[in-house]
């Protein structure tokens, strides 16, 4: 299974232009994927700079034949003019899909701080091996207070997905709304973390659980155990890091770790202020 995760900025490359053909080029210059996550992806938006309203999940959709879409909206306002403004995070897998989560993460007030609702995407998919979940994320950039209360929530998710793995199916639930789909322990986390690899967040999310339940572990430090994670941030001169970092990452859960071949970042592309990010599992 390929996978890629990428904060697109709604399109919005470093020259300023929203072109999500651009976007769509470098995907399929990238690889041939099964699972593609996306951040920061807008519907009706035109307040965001470049945007022209875009309904960018249909877009994509378009340009990504054979993927089934799976659209999360964090913001979701009036548009002023009777219709909805919406920013989100988006799956595009060419997998069978199972059951689907649309988790709004934690959002503290902090008065004085400039912040935004944040979501989770879950999506059960199934592979070659098995089914597992794929969760992807885009966690506030601007609160670590925010962000811990975001990681603490996505934890408590992954504990409960694995209580209910181990919920059996019971007949009279079949064909309803109380079906229990099949709910994997395993599972593949990406997206924009805004926060470097050094940073105390990263340790909050790879700290051990108990009880059986499997952990995370940081994809690139499973293939690269001695090399400092490279940049996703920063490449290409922009205003919120002073120096290259990485924001993005995949982490995986124990169970996937010995499937890992690959793990690459395109530091060339200028479509977006953030880098894509790539594995494989075999």
């Amino acid at each position: 299974m390929k996978l890629l995760s990428w904060n697109i900025q709604w399109g919005r490359g470093m020259d300023g232009r929203v072109d999500l053909a651009r976007i769509l080029r470098t995907i399929h210059q990238l690889g041939d994927f099964d699972v593609i996550c996306l951040q920061e992806v807008a519907v009706n938006f035109p307040g965001l700079p470049g945007s022209h309203g875009e309904n960018q999940v249909a877009e994509l959709s378009i340009g990504l034949p054979g993927y089934t879409p799976i659209y999360g909206a964090a913001t979701d306002v009036p548009d002023g003019h009777g219709g909805r403004s919406q920013f989100g995070n988006a799956i595009f897998s060419r997998l069978p899909v199972g059951q689907v989560w649309r988790h709004l993460l934690p959002w503290p007030a902090e008065p004085d701080v400039p912040s935004m609702q944040r979501v989770l995407v879950e999506a059960v998919v199934t592979t070659a091996n098995g089914p597992l979940r794929v969760m992807t994320t885009h966690l506030e950039y601007y609160s670590a207070i925010q962000r811990q209360a975001q990681i603490d929530a996505i934890r408590r998710l992954h504990a409960e997905a694995f209580a209910m793995v181990l919920r059996p199916p019971r007949p009279k639930e079949q064909g309803g709304s109380f079906e229990v789909f099949p709910r994997p322990a395993q599972v593949l986390l990406c997206g924009d973390m805004n926060f470097p690899a050094t940073a105390h967040e990263h340790s909050l999310i790879l700290a051990p659980f108990d009880d059986g339940i499997p952990d995370f572990l940081d994809a690139w430090f499973v293939l690269h155990p001695s090399q400092p994670h490279a940049p996703t941030v920063g490449i290409h001169p922009v205003d919120f890091v002073k120096q290259p970092e990485c924001f993005d990452f995949v982490f995986v859960t124990e169970g996937l770790a010995g499937r890992l071949v690959a793990h690459g970042i395109d530091a060339e592309t200028e479509a977006s202020d953030h880098q894509p990010v790539c594995v494989e599992l075999r």
